[in-house]
């Protein structure tokens, strides 16, 4: 945090955005929706995936509590792996990945996901650049194969701006109840900054596909970011039974189409 600079109470900070009464309203409108979702999936036997990327500090975590709060956890998975191991390293990429994707009926949520490769594997030199460059161009086919078999894919890039990851950053190293959150990568998450936004900026120019698109969402506002990310997938998904009147988006905290508006990205 800069010197001379306060922390802001989450209520302080979420005042110039949504209030917290309106945010408890909202926030279970779309819950009840999303229940609604996960009835249809689980009778039809369709399978969702949702995939979060972004920035240490953007609020991965707090946007998938706020989805799977009050799903069925039988019939939702949500995956975050830790570092691979020695027989990951020697595997086919994406197989670690795949006995976690979702079977008929399932939600899966994935906290991170094969997209570490173009992201802090590539800024950190866990990959090596040719391995990066066969991860672009070989991710579009696999997340075909996914959808051609009947998977819906949602991806989410949770961007953050500098300041706020700063301030989150130290609020974590100061919170004793946080310190589960803390990795030895969030050291460097600012110093490695702009190496971190030019691998996002070619993720999205190389892997935003028709058939699985990204979604980039503004998160200083963790309030308004939940509540567009929920709203984003219930418009998202085709069923009838939701009421897609209390799923409003504002496209100035959902971004579409990422590849082509880079100069609306945090810098």
């Amino acid at each position: 945090m800069r010197k001379g600079a306060t922390r802001m109470s989450d209520d302080e900070q979420d005042a110039r955005g949504v209030s917290k009464k309106a945010y408890k309203h909202d926030l279970r409108a779309l819950q009840v929706e999303l229940v609604k979702i996960q009835r249809r999936a689980i009778r039809h036997g369709h399978r969702i995936l949702i995939l979060f990327e972004g920035r240490d500090a953007a609020g991965k975590d707090g946007v998938i509590k706020r989805i799977s709060e009050h799903l069925s956890p039988r019939d939702t998975r949500v995956v975050a792996l830790g570092k691979p191991s020695d027989r990951d390293t020697r595997s086919w990429y994406f197989q670690r990945y795949v006995p976690h994707l979702p079977a008929d009926g399932e939600i899966a949520l994935f906290n991170r996901s094969w997209y570490n490769r173009a992201g802090v594997e590539r800024v950190m030199k866990f990959a090596r650049k040719a391995e990066v460059a066969a991860f672009l161009e070989t991710v579009g086919a696999f997340e075909q194969m996914l959808v051609h078999d009947g998977m819906q894919i949602l991806k989410y890039y949770l961007d953050i701006s500098r300041t706020e990851q700063e301030t989150r950053l130290e609020d974590r190293d100061r919170d004793p109840l946080k310190q589960w959150k803390k990795s030895p990568i969030d050291a460097v998450a600012l110093q490695k900054w702009d190496e971190y936004t030019n691998a996002r900026d070619e993720m999205f120019l190389k892997t935003d596909f028709e058939h699985a698109p990204w979604y980039v969402v503004r998160t200083d506002d963790k309030r308004a970011a939940r509540l567009n990310v929920l709203g984003h997938i219930i418009r998202s998904i085709d069923c009838p039974e939701t009421d897609k009147t209390v799923a409003a988006v504002d496209p100035a905290v959902v971004i579409d189409n990422p590849g082509q508006r880079l100069d609306r990205l945090a810098r």
